[in-house]
């Protein structure tokens, strides 16, 4: 199963190409943001395959990933997540 995980956006890398740096417990990834408009730094996102799919709060970020653990489904999406290429 394929889920979307939460993640802050820390760093607009290339804003030109929508490209932005995100960190998902403790670890950083490159994502594409082209399906938001104007991504932010402090913007916390789902994310799903590379690419940031929606804008979420803060809260919502953190109730996600509580359940997703709770599902046991959150540790398989972040070592999915850890291991991608950037």
């Amino acid at each position: 199963m394929c889920l979307a995980i939460p993640g802050k956006i820390v760093e607009i890398v290339d804003h030109e190409n929508s490209i932005a740096k995100v960190e998902v417990g403790g670890v950083r990834r490159n994502i594409n943001t082209g399906m938001l408009d104007d991504a932010r730094v402090g913007d916390y996102v789902l994310i799903h395959v590379g690419f940031a799919m929606s804008r979420i709060d803060e809260k919502q970020a953190q109730e996600t990933l509580r359940i997703l653990e709770e599902l046991g489904s959150y540790m398989e999406e972040f070592e999915q997540f850890k291991t991608a290429m950037e």
